[in-house]
Order: C-alpha cells, then structure tokens, then sequence
C-alpha cells in the first residue's frame, strides 16, 4: 500500500477512553447514592458510548422512559471532562508516526458525536496530523451504516477500496465491509470475539498493521 489510507475507529481502537466516560457514569452513580464501578466493569461497555454506560452503570436500555434524560446528563457530564484520563493506546503514536513517515495519510471515523471527538482530538494534539475526522453527527447514519466510511473516503479525494479501517467491534468490520474498504480487528480494542467477525486481519498490536499494509 503506497498511497491510500488507515482511517481508525475511535474509542478502544485509536484512543483508550473508558476512564473518561466511566467517571461521567460513576458521577451520576454517587448522586443516587450507589457505589462507583470499578473500570473493569465499564471497559467492556465503552465502545457502545451513552448507551453502552447506561447499560453498565444502571442497567438502562434505551426503551425505559427515564432514558433521554439520563442519556442528557451523561453526555453533559462526559462533555465537562472527556480527555482527563483519555491517552492514545501504547504503540498507536508509533504507528501514525511510521504511516505519516511513508505517506500514508490516516483518519478517524467514529460514532461519537463532534462536539467531543473534537476537544479530545486536540487534547491529545493530534489535530494538525489527522487528515480527516468523521463524526457520528456528520452523515445521517451511524456504523454499521458505511456512510461515515463513504464520507471519509471522499474527503481525502479515495476509492473506498484503497482504504483500509481499523476498528474493535463488530459494527466496524461490517462498515468496512459495506463500504467496499478492507476491514481490521484490533485486539487491544473493548470488544471480544473479534475471531467470529470475518475481519480481513486480526492485529494484537498497533505496530502489526505496518507488516499487514
């Protein structure tokens, strides 16, 4: 791969963000009196975002009626702190750096809305390297939908088929899929049972993609 391009999934496959949004959930536990969780327990959930912490905090699925507003809360209390504990994965500053080294240009995808991939993007100064960002908010659909992934391709002037995109859930591998783009599964991500996805390569470390492309 010469020119083309890596574009990562956000959460638990660029950047390791549980801390951040469990502490927003464990803020709203403390209020109603219950004990916080350790992180252990939000890790698996982190990847799914609002509704992911809801799940794992209050058991809450998004038909209870208290959804919205406690959805509202989170996110309010995520957007006062989202990059505190929030860090790249080990080994992921090395490999965008080893990709800018050959050219290859790298993105983001993601289905967490624009207003905190942006502050937390460039909290980790990363904003003058990414050379696209698509948020959950910029198309109408959200992964597994692939038109986030169509949009990106399109920014950076691609065919879907010389993208490659990286990402640790099920949904990632199928948007990839969808999208006409090669698909990888990262091991370091929150997601498990990556073997059953289908994905074109399973990784266990950021550096594993360089002998990949």
């Amino acid at each position: 791969m010469h020119s083309g391009a890596v574009l990562f999934d956000f959460d638990g496959t660029l950047a390791d963000t549980a801390a951040d949004l469990g502490a927003a959930m464990n803020r709203m536990r403390r209020e109603r009196g219950l004990a916080e969780l350790p992180i252990e327990k939000v890790r698996p959930w982190a990847s799914a975002g609002a509704r992911g912490l809801l799940r794992a905090g209050f058991d809450m699925l998004p038909e209870h009626p208290q959804f919205e507003p406690m959805r509202d809360t989170f996110l309010a209390y995520y957007d006062e702190a989202p990059c505190v504990e929030t860090k790249l994965f080990p080994g992921m500053d090395e490999l965008l750096r080893a990709l800018e080294a050959r050219g290859i240009a790298w993105g983001i995808v993601t289905n967490k809305a624009t207003r905190f991939t942006r502050k937390i993007v460039a909290a980790l100064q990363l904003d003058t390297r990414v050379a696209c960002v698509v948020s959950g908010d910029t198309t109408p659909h959200l992964k597994p939908n692939p038109a986030s992934l169509l949009h990106a391709a399109k920014e950076l002037a691609l065919a879907p088929k010389d993208c490659v995109y990286l990402g640790d859930d099920l949904r990632d591998v199928q948007a990839a899929r969808a999208a006409g783009m090669r698909s990888v599964a990262v091991e370091w991500g929150y997601g498990s049972g990556l073997s059953g996805w289908n994905a074109d390569a399973v990784i266990a470390r950021p550096m594993d993609l360089m002998t990949w492309l």
